[in-house]
């Protein structure tokens, strides 16, 4: 190893070691932390136990639900349940707060507005919002709840801000399950692309930004596009490989002397990327990944798309990026099918940015500047890893309509903790990552709640046994039997 390598690998390892005051009084930050949430429900906020909810979510728990996190925090597995499942109490004033709190620390006035949908497989099909549908998270039609979420990325960080719950049409139409689910009564079916904007008009000028992202299910639809560019916003969103186009810089065909000249035929991004040359390629380095630089080649064209109809629509830039099918990086999941397509070598994908916003032409954006804002995509799917890995956004046992938004606000909100608590360690301990943050919290917690000794141990085990024979005689009883008692023991 030269001197060079040497030196470099111990100023890496040194930027290992961690201080005390990473985690010293991080418990009581997390106090301080919930604070402003707690203001915000008003006179709800003495009500609803919060605190122990979100530290149920950061703690060392493999299943973080309502039933596991009452027996470890040794309270009513009632109260937590009715809290997060039933209880009435709003959860947008707890996304003002956050949304707030994100737009203050992340905020840039180029940071991109990022919306992408999240599937939560589910095995019944009486979870509120549940149907076979397109599940990403498997990469097939599945049985699935799908949320549309909404996040803010910088150079700084990424968070996830807001979400909706898609609700199918069937599921709006059907009183009985909307009914037993306790949807609201002004909830009507919205698509996705409407949920997206209305999340949009509620926070885009809260929250600084240059440019809005999301994948091929939103793109595709060109009235999502049309909606956007009537409201200024720049974007780049992800197309279909079957999206038909016509390539404005293409050469036209010679004029035969009468009739209309001719302009450039059809096509679809497909049939056009094949006639690409290997020059038209350009590399450009988008991140510095574990395992050395992340790479993609991109090329850009000035191109018109059309709408219903098939009616001509705007001139529009076309964006094609690819990668090498070696490439052993853990690809994003895609939003359907024809998301993307491939060939012996490459895995390609496309995107549509608007020339002009509200009848204002725009310039043509570098292609460092459109790699930079595709990237954005894949930071919002590491926030879902976040959220699932680290506080079990997708661990809830609840069925309600309230129950799936209760428990998505909290995971936000304590992924949201993990992330300052993250920077705050980064400022002695620079290779501190967000995942050893949560396993030092969650190692606290343990001595706030784990006393040792045989009386807490008796306390579990009962609670866990009392929870069993409840079940147990529930489920005798729906049959309209007695159950048979247990047969206790003789001392040996």
């Amino acid at each position: 190893m030269t001197p060079a390598w040497a030196q470099r690998r111990e100023e890496m390892l040194s930027d290992c070691i961690v201080s005390p005051d990473v985690f010293n009084q991080m418990v009581e930050r997390l106090g301080g932390f919930v604070v402003p949430y707690q203001q915000a429900l008003k006179a709800e906020a003495d009500q609803h136990p919060m605190h122990l909810y979100l530290q149920g979510l950061l703690s060392h728990l493999p299943r973080k639900n309502a039933e596991e996190i009452a027996a470890w925090i040794d309270v009513e597995r009632q109260v937590i349940q009715d809290f997060i499942g039933t209880a009435s109490w709003d959860h947008r004033p707890l996304v003002t707060v956050l949304v707030g709190q994100v737009a203050e620390r992340l905020g840039e006035p180029d940071g991109i507005i990022a919306f992408d949908p999240s599937s939560f497989p589910k095995r019944g099909t009486h979870s509120v919002g549940v149907k076979r549908q397109w599940c990403g998270h498997r990469g097939k039609v599945d049985n699935c709840q799908v949320g549309v979420y909404m996040g803010y990325v910088s150079r700084d960080d990424h968070a996830l801000l807001d979400f909706r719950l898609s609700l199918p049409e069937e599921w709006a139409r059907d009183e009985q399950r909307r009914q037993e689910c306790h949807v609201p009564l002004e909830v009507r079916y919205q698509t996705r692309q409407a949920q997206c904007l209305e999340m949009l008009d509620e926070w885009g000028e809260q929250v600084p930004h240059g440019w809005v992202t999301g994948d091929d299910e939103l793109g595709r639809h060109t009235r999502f596009r049309h909606a956007l560019r009537e409201r200024g916003e720049r974007y780049v969103l992800g197309v279909p490989c079957t999206t038909t186009m016509r390539d404005l810089e293409a050469p036209l065909p010679e004029y035969a002397g009468r009739g209309r000249y001719p302009k450039a035929s059809w096509q679809s991004v497909t049939q056009w990327r094949q006639s690409l040359y290997h020059n038209d390629w350009q590399r450009l380095t988008v991140r510095d990944g574990e395992k050395g630089p992340v790479a993609i080649e991109v090329v850009r064209r000035r191109v018109q798309t059309r709408i219903e109809r098939k009616r001509p629509g705007p001139e529009e830039w076309l964006v094609v990026t690819r990668r090498p099918l070696t490439d052993d990086r853990t690809l994003e999941p895609r939003a359907s099918r024809d998301a993307t397509d491939q060939d012996e070598r490459y895995r390609y994908q496309y995107y549509l940015t608007p020339t002009c916003v509200s009848e204002v032409e725009l310039e043509e954006p570098s292609l460092a500047e459109l790699a930079r804002v595709i990237k954005a995509s894949a930071c919002i799917e590491a926030s879902f890893k976040r959220g699932k890995g680290e506080v079990g956004m997708d661990a809830y046992q609840v069925r309600t309509w309230q129950g799936w938004h209760h428990h998505m606000a909290l995971s936000l909100m304590a992924v949201w903790f993990l992330i300052g608590e993250t920077h705050r360690g980064q400022q002695v301990t620079p290779a501190l990552t967000l995942p050893q943050v949560r396993y030092g919290l969650s190692l606290l917690l343990l001595e706030v709640f784990c006393t040792p000794g045989i009386d807490s141990i008796c306390r579990q085990v009962q609670r866990q046994l009392m929870r069993n024979e409840s079940a147990r005689f529930y489920h005798h009883r729906t049959r309209k039997c007695i159950p048979p008692r247990k047969l206790r023991r003789e001392r040996q």
